[in-house]
């Protein structure tokens, strides 16, 4: 790691917003010379999809999707680990090792990481990486995920095994007009003897104090549990699972269920839900709160997206504060941990409510409320109106942490806001998919001037997390490639810190186009689809002949 000769620090960061990077004149591409590092013609993101830069690419899925084949074309997974199937003649899977072998693609590479670490791959002969398991095998544990429940919670939700007897009481409450209030004991352990004998409902409440913290804010797709993993390499406290949506929970989606899965790792953890009905999204919270180990349960009214608002949901919520009080109490008495509310400054720009709910939401019964310093409107163009997020803060009672979040993207951004008092602690999001190392520079307070080789090390370790996720099997690695690549449609917008000619580097500068000091730094800052595939390749190996790739999130956040 080096720590960068500092160049002159910007005193105005107002005035960079929407405008060029101030990177150093000897590092800049002559004008018109935008071509990708491997000579072919460009594609960038916006090109591959043909459409105007914001948002998000909803049309991806087709070019995307990943082809399953027949099950009768793939390997039986007990055969493939040399064990017995069960199911003999009605298996629906290949038994036919030798024909499976012979059309099976080559190896991707000679070495496989979970044989490697673990001593063996769970994956035999359908790892893309099998000729490594004759090498000397690791000797590390594997850990155990938890909140992995395999088909169990599906089975027991089909066969209406699970009770919901909280939210069912809670809904009586409503109807009496006997709902407690909680702005006097938000923190306090009620109840705690309940349900003692069971250690997945352990009463969490009030036994974390969340204030100063540094917390990765949920992020849909791109926030998974390897990337997680890579943020707490970095030093980030608080972790989030991923949007879920709260009626899928409750049809045993097992995509949904995925994304409760939680890393040893990860010492403060939450799932976050989404929905837009108090008695579905009540059921959720106590079926979460009752089946997985989590410190707290998070409610979303932040997601600006068309597919969630136009259902009601996400930041739509912020036009109804009935719907809000009824949702955030019932949450509330369904939960054994403490329940957090994630929330915008209003649905339009020119209407701001926040300031209304900060004081309402510790009432109703949360711990920890996170301000996005935007409008739905506003999404993510804009600067982020951190004075707003203070005047908010002001209205919070000492029984709730406000946290801010919006453009915060270095150690100096942080603690600006940290030491003015504006909120109690800051979440940090698409600052840390372009620099995950934030965490470790705001612990330190310097600036890490990271090499392109230790950025691509940091990749490598993504991939090695994500095998251990996905897997390694031609599903697995396919999983692994398409996250990676949904990742460095972030990462290639960071701008090497001795490159600038003022630090730090802002959310909203367009970085133009410009040489890195290596051929790999070059590649690394590419905006080119071409370029993200040549990159997986070189810690993946050779991606599948027509392999196409569409990302998720088009940046809008240049807009000044």
């Amino acid at each position: 790691m080096t720590v960068s000769t500092l160049p002159e620090k910007d005193t105005n960061a107002s005035s960079t917003l929407g405008c060029d990077a101030p990177i150093k004149k000897e590092y800049l591409l002559p004008v018109g010379k935008e071509t990708n590092s491997s000579g072919t013609p460009e594609t960038t993101a916006a090109a591959a999809q043909g459409k105007r830069e914001g948002g998000q690419n909803q049309n991806r899925g087709a070019a995307n999707r990943v082809r399953k084949g027949k099950k009768a074309d793939k390997l039986c997974v007990r055969l493939s680990v040399g064990e017995e199937c069960p199911h003999g003649d009605t298996c629906p899977f290949s038994h036919d090792v030798d024909g499976y072998l012979a059309q099976k693609e080559p190896d991707l590479g000679p070495v496989c990481h979970l044989h490697a670490l673990f001593g063996y791959c769970r994956y035999g002969l359908r790892c893309r990486y099998a000729g490594g398991h004759k090498a000397q095998p690791g000797t590390e544990v594997e850990p155990q995920l938890i909140n992995a429940f395999g088909n169990d919670i599906q089975i027991r939700l089909r066969k209406k095994q699970i009770s919901f007897a909280r939210t069912a009481e809670i809904e009586e409450m409503f109807k009496t007009g006997a709902v407690p209030d909680y702005s006097e004991k938000n923190n306090s352990e009620e109840d705690e003897d309940e349900d003692a004998g069971d250690k997945r409902r352990r009463l969490t409440r009030g036994r974390i104090d969340y204030r100063g913290k540094t917390y990765l804010a949920p992020l849909t797709t791109v926030g998974n549990l390897p990337f997680r993993r890579i943020c707490k390499d970095y030093g980030v406290d608080i972790t989030c699972s991923e949007m879920a949506i709260a009626s899928s929970l409750l049809q045993g989606q097992a995509s949904e269920w995925a994304l409760v899965k939680r890393h040893p790792s990860e010492t403060i953890f939450g799932v976050q839900l989404a929905g837009n009905k108090a008695d579905v999204i009540g059921r959720a919270a106590e079926l979460v709160s009752a089946e997985c180990e989590v410190d707290f349960i998070d409610l979303n009214m932040g997601c600006p997206i068309d597919m969630a608002f136009n259902n009601g949901g996400g930041s739509a919520l912020l036009a109804n504060p009935k719907k809000i009080e009824r949702i955030v109490r019932t949450m509330r008495h369904v939960v054994d941990c403490d329940l957090t509310v994630k929330f915008r400054t209003g649905v339009k720009s020119t209407e701001n409510v926040a300031h209304t709910l900060v004081p309402e939401f510790a009432r109703w019964g949360a711990s920890v409320g996170t301000l996005h310093g935007r409008s739905r409107q506003q999404r993510y163009t804009k600067a982020a109106d951190w004075e707003y997020i203070g005047q908010c803060h002001a209205e919070a009672p000492q029984s709730m942490a406000l946290f801010g979040g919006g453009d915060v993207m270095s150690w100096e951004d942080y603690w600006a806001h940290m030491d003015r008092a504006v909120c109690d602690g800051v979440m940090v999001g698409r600052g840390a998919l372009i620099k995950p190392w934030i965490f470790q520079e705001i612990k330190e307070r310097r600036v890490w001037d990271i090499s392109a080789s230790e950025r691509l090390d940091m990749l490598r370790k993504f991939a090695n997390y994500g095998m251990e996720h996905w897997g390694t099997d031609s599903q697995g690695i396919s999983n692994v490639r398409r996250y990676l690549l949904e990742w460095q449609s972030f990462l290639h917008r960071y701008i090497p810190a001795g490159l600038l000619e003022v630090l730090p580097q802002k959310m909203n500068q367009r970085p133009p186009a410009y040489y890195g000091r290596s051929d790999l730094e070059t590649l690394l800052a590419s905006d080119k689809v071409n370029d993200w595939i040549k990159i997986s390749e070189m810690i993946l190996g050779p991606a599948p002949d027509g392999f196409v790739f569409v990302p998720k999130h088009k940046s809008n956040s240049y807009q000044g």
